[in-house]
């Protein structure tokens, strides 16, 4: 069972520069083949396999006046960039062909400057040392290890997010773990209120950080309507508003990790509704209620960690009368 582990770096100014151009010449490379396959298919041609791609924007590039500057960046990313938009390409035929389960997946798309940044470093671009992490043509990252990495890591991506945090996240594979059964079970009802309504009587409450920010959040985007494009004042505002965003997220996932965590190591058997978040969501009184909670977040991580430690995850017709059994069974 693989699994990402992340933690936060701090690199140096200078790191940050060679980041920087890391960042960009992967966004291009992935830019230029993405173009490419574009016009490809529009002149009814078939998708050019990753190998062709990689000596055609990467190799022979590196040749030309105007990309000589992508000979910079680490080779290993520039691939990795490359194979990913084949994956992202696989994965929308399957999805077209019906071979792949789940939503349809769309196109790929360009990266743009402003959002978040990531560059993907496999076996022999990367190496871990006790208190830093070396990157080819970067150095020696500072890292802060939250929790122990159970094993060798297989892949490694440097991410920079829209507020400036810089972040590792490793690819790891693990065995998963079974806990002992103590053949408790739970049913969980998913509402705006209360989070979570167990069916032992528990109520959990939700931190509801957006609602918490939102004077705040407004105030900042107001702020920065008014500063000039392309300023640097407006730069400067840009990065409160995404540090605010970034703290509200940081806040919902902390307390979905912890309740899900709780949940699991409690009970053997876990039943979940089926809800139909996406289309709660279009509901204009309700949709920013309802994604400040982050039902569908919380469904994915009791997935993963009853996968992991050998749970009984159960999830019902979004049709059942959940609501209703519970209020009865709870007076």
């Amino acid at each position: 069972m693989k699994l990402r582990y992340r933690y936060r770096i701090y690199p140096l100014d200078s790191q940050k520069i060679a980041l920087a151009k890391l960042f960009g010449c992967v966004r291009v490379v992935w830019n230029d083949a993405l173009s490419f396959c574009k016009e490809s298919h529009q002149q009814g041609e078939k998708y050019k396999g990753g190998v062709e791609l990689q000596k055609q924007f990467i190799t022979q590039a590196k040749q030309l006046e105007n990309r000589q500057w992508l000979g910079e960046a680490s080779a290993i990313a520039l691939q990795q960039s490359i194979n990913d938009l084949g994956q992202a390409y696989q994965n929308l035929f399957n999805s077209c062909n019906g071979k792949r389960q789940g939503k349809k997946v769309k196109p790929p798309k360009f990266k743009k400057r402003k959002s978040q940044q990531s560059a993907r470093f496999t076996r022999g671009g990367f190496k871990v040392h006790p208190n830093k992490v070396y990157l080819a043509k970067i150095g020696k990252l500072k890292i802060v290890w939250s929790r122990p990495i159970p094993s060798i890591p297989s892949s490694v991506t440097v991410i920079k997010d829209s507020a400036d945090r810089y972040f590792l996240s490793f690819v790891v594979e693990i065995s998963p773990v079974k806990l002992p059964d103590n053949g408790k079970s739970v049913g969980i009802d998913l509402g705006i209120i209360d989070f979570a309504t167990l069916s032992n009587g528990e109520k959990v409450k939700a931190p509801k950080p957006l609602k918490k920010k939102l004077k705040r959040l407004r105030k900042l985007n107001r702020n920065l309507s008014r500063k000039q494009k392309g300023s640097r004042r407006r730069e400067k505002a840009r990065k409160r508003l995404a540090c605010l965003h970034g703290k509200i997220k940081d806040i919902r996932t902390d307390f979905l990790h912890k309740l899900s965590t709780k949940i699991i190591r409690e009970n053997q058997t876990i039943v979940l509704e089926d809800l139909n978040t996406s289309g709660m969501i279009k509901n204009c009184k309700l949709s920013r209620a309802i994604s400040d909670l982050g039902w569908r977040s919380f469904r994915t991580m009791l997935e993963a960690k009853a996968t992991m430690y050998g749970r009984d995850l159960r999830v019902i017709d979004r049709w059942e009368p959940t609501s209703q059994k519970c209020v009865r069974f709870v007076g």
